[in-house]
């Protein structure tokens, strides 16, 4: 028979109730597929010229995973859960505009990007000197990768999620 608990603390979002057969098996395949594909991208982006940034994005989906792999040794109050993950998505996809880079190339092209740890916009053109290539570039709309947007939310999400459960871990430390 299960433990019996009380509604205030179910309210509260101090216990996290049972998510059922479904929402565990949709947690443990995200999780197991973020694990695997954290790890891979860390292996694939290990060459240089500067690493960093993806083994950083590597790591968080692979804890990430982790920590979805694991409910019954990280117990995560939901509803905060799902705020945090929201809110790091949303906050951390865009203080990412901030980083911005532009680029000349290839006989006069000149390309602009934003966006972190992946450029979700962009915009570019091609001219016949550097200077006009940059002032139309200037001139043009911003295009939107929806593919990298949707991956730079997933990593700023999970990156709430894992400082979270830094948080909740250390606040059930039974003190000595």
């Amino acid at each position: 028979m299960a433990d019996a608990v009380p509604d205030e603390a179910q309210q509260s979002g101090d216990i996290e109730p049972d998510a059922g057969r479904g929402g565990r098996f949709w947690a443990w395949v995200l999780g197991a597929i973020s694990l695997v594909g954290g790890l891979t991208w860390i292996l694939l982006n290990l060459s240089p010229p500067v690493p960093a940034v993806d083994i950083a994005v590597g790591a968080v989906v692979a804890l990430g995973g982790l920590v979805l792999l694991m409910p019954h040794r990280v117990r995560l109050p939901r509803r905060p859960a799902w705020l945090v993950a929201l809110g790091t998505g949303v906050a951390g996809t865009g203080a990412g505009l901030l980083v911005s880079s532009a680029a000349v190339c290839c006989m006069f092209a000149y390309v602009e990007g934003r966006g972190f740890p992946f450029k979700w916009l962009s915009r570019g053109a091609a001219a016949d000197s550097p200077d006009v290539a940059r002032r139309v570039t200037e001139s043009l709309g911003w295009d939107v990768d929806v593919a990298s947007l949707l991956l730079s939310v997933f990593v700023w999400a999970y990156l709430g999620i894992l400082i979270l459960t830094v948080v909740t871990l250390v606040r059930r430390r039974p003190e000595r």
